[in-house]
């Protein structure tokens, strides 16, 4: 058996091992587990290969809700894809979102329309536009929106809110697929990534704490494959499908563990998915 052979033979064993380590753990020797993997990741290193890296290019609130909400929708795939296209959008933009959300012309919105992102074209994003401004207009601007409709322990009422008040104005139906709604049962991964980016401030310099009127502790862990996966390995969720209904059940477990700041293990279900290949 050649090095490489044998190297993957060991790291499976070694994953094994520490599945089985791990599911033994108690409640407390597991918060400590995943608590060091918070401290790990949770670094300015993060930014450089994540999308957050691009509502960080700006320093004013309205600047960072709208690039984020804009970065976070189209986040997924190849996460340098994701960052790629997220700056043709902000490109597009001229580098000031809030201003072209709010002033731009016709002529500017016909720039949009040869964008592409998987599924989300050029005319959804003209329609996300055309819906931020309604926002901005009519509703006194994204985190109102949010706060306004936020519930005593969690957000997924203000997501499904939020969808409708985008919606109101004339749209394309095709656009209503890239804007999730926990109602239908939608785990709503990208927007409770956006609302952790938004809300959460722990002075680690990732996550930018822009929003002050919602608290962490209602906040739901971003739930996708590498996630889900790593969760149902620690037994911190049993469903199968990554869906509203387990998104539910983590947030429960991750209470438990951290009732005031639960999504900060975000970065530790993540990490130890993505980076470690748990």
């Amino acid at each position: 058996m050649n090095f490489e052979k044998l190297l993957k033979v060991h790291l499976s064993f070694f994953r094994t091992y520490m599945t089985y380590m791990l599911k033994n753990m108690t409640q407390s020797e597991l918060k400590d587990f995943l608590d060091e993997k918070v401290e790990l990741y949770n670094n300015p290193n993060f930014i450089e290969s994540d999308p957050i890296q691009i509502p960080h290019l700006y320093s004013v609130k309205e600047d960072i809700e709208i690039a984020g909400f804009l970065a976070a929708t189209i986040a997924w795939g190849n996460r340098k894809m994701i960052i790629n296209n997220a700056k043709k959008m902000v490109d597009l933009m001229g580098n000031s979102p809030y201003d072209f959300v709010m002033n731009h012309s016709e002529t500017q919105l016909e720039a949009l329309e040869n964008f592409v992102h998987r599924t989300f074209n050029g005319k959804d994003f003209v329609g996300f536009i055309k819906g931020l401004q309604h926002i901005y207009q009519n509703h006194s601007g994204l985190e109102a929106v949010f706060d306004k409709y936020q519930e005593e322990d969690s957000m997924q009422n203000s997501i499904t809110e939020f969808k409708k008040i985008f919606f109101e104005i004339p749209h394309l139906t095709r656009t209503q697929k890239h804007v999730s709604d926990p109602s239908k049962n939608s785990s709503s991964k990208r927007i409770n990534m956006w609302l952790r980016w938004n809300c959460r401030q722990d002075n680690k310099g990732v996550d930018l704490g822009i929003w002050k009127n919602i608290s962490p502790s209602k906040l739901s862990c971003p739930l996708d494959v590498h996630s889900g996966n790593v969760a149902r390995k620690l037994e911190l969720l049993s469903r199968k499908q990554n869906d509203a209904k387990a998104l539910a059940e983590l947030d429960e477990n991750l209470r438990k563990l951290d009732p005031k700041d639960p999504v900060k293990y975000d970065f530790a279900l993540f990490g130890l998915g993505v980076f470690e290949g748990f």
